[in-house]
């Protein structure tokens, strides 16, 4: 089946891939991901940390946040996640680029109800900025998850972007004695640092430097 229309890019349409499990990835290794609608004919774009389980995308906020109000309406969002993989240096600005990995997700907000589905979206949630932390924390109150709204994001509407590999110089400029190649960019986690209430708790085993 041909994706919609509004799934594929108006440029570089041969890097767009519709398989599930390459968005899965994508959406898995991305901590935030950012969500964009309109409210009173106003654009909005706002970062939020997600978690996905199976064919579902999951956020969190406040009940008393305007956001989360409006997406809980089931109004029409676009939620998109990059990851840069690399700076690429042509031997011209134009041929200039980046290396990417990109989903592009068209969904509807539905407000989680049931509790033990709120508890288990904010423990894997938890889990997923910080592995291994949710059995390590003093465990969350029933009024904290009172106080926290979860939506659900069905991964039905999504493409993925990607751009791989080395330079597209122009045949002209190949012969230029300029350098071209790829910069590698690379997120890792540092050592932790503690603060002052910390200074003498040993570090847990999930947060000690792989």
């Amino acid at each position: 089946m041909a994706p919609q229309s509004h799934l594929i890019p108006s440029r570089g349409a041969k890097r767009a891939h519709y398989d599930k499990e390459l968005i899965y990835s994508i959406f898995d290794e991305a901590l935030f991901c950012t969500i964009s609608y309109v409210f009173e004919n106003k654009p909005f774009s706002i970062p939020t940390a997600f978690v996905r389980r199976e064919n579902k995308l999951y956020i969190h906020g406040s009940v008393g946040s305007h956001f989360i109000w409006e997406l809980e309406k089931g109004i029409p969002v676009c939620i998109s996640v990059t990851l840069l993989d690399a700076l690429v240096v042509a031997k011209s600005a134009f041929s200039h680029s980046v290396n990417y990995r990109s989903v592009v997700l068209f969904s509807q907000g539905e407000k989680i109800e049931d509790p033990a589905t709120k508890w288990n979206v904010l423990e894997w949630l938890t889990n997923k900025i910080v592995p291994n932390s949710w059995d390590y924390l003093r465990p969350m109150k029933e009024n904290e998850v009172r106080k926290t709204t979860v939506l659900s994001f069905d991964i039905d509407e999504a493409s993925a972007k990607i751009r791989s590999g080395m330079p597209n110089d122009e045949e002209e400029d190949k012969p230029l004695p300029i350098w071209s190649g790829i910069i590698p960019i690379e997120t890792s986690r540092r050592d932790p640092v503690p603060d002052e209430l910390s200074l003498d708790i040993p570090l847990p085993k999930h947060l000690m430097p792989a």
